[in-house]
């Protein structure tokens, strides 16, 4: 059985922007591959450009990809042929939309963790209260 690693556990390590991006957004280390295919290009990719860098399968690559489209990380834009069919290119999101995304997902947990730490003290708080008659 593997220990589950507590929040105190967690805020002791030192967490890497990328650490950050898998935690929030449960990336595997093949997405954050991906990611940073994309950050690193000055141009957006194909799946199949992706694909080669990361040296992996198309069908790999382009899982990832969707992950990384519906997690809000990567916009996809559709490129059109003057004759007809089209393909598309794939490019990081603007890294302040991520960054407020990700603080509107702290802010909601830390407020759900609020809740439950008040739960957990109203639950344990009155066990300890005596009632009128025990007060005597």
């Amino acid at each position: 059985m593997t220990r589950q690693s507590s929040i105190t556990d967690q805020l002791e390590r030192d967490i890497a922007c990328e650490g950050l991006l898998e935690c929030l957004h449960g990336l595997k280390p093949l997405d954050r591959d991906c990611y940073r295919v994309m950050v690193e290009s000055n141009d957006p990719l194909t799946i199949d450009e992706v694909a080669h860098r990361i040296d992996r399968e198309r069908s790999t690559a382009y899982r990832s990809i969707q992950r990384l489209l519906g997690r809000g990380l990567l916009e996809k834009e559709q490129i059109n042929y003057d004759q007809g069919g089209y393909y598309h290119v794939y490019s990081p999101t603007d890294p302040e939309q991520i960054a407020t995304g990700m603080r509107r997902q702290l802010n909601d947990w830390y407020a759900k963790m609020g809740q439950l730490v008040q739960e957990f003290e109203d639950k344990y708080d009155s066990i300890d209260e005596p009632t009128p008659d025990e007060a005597f």
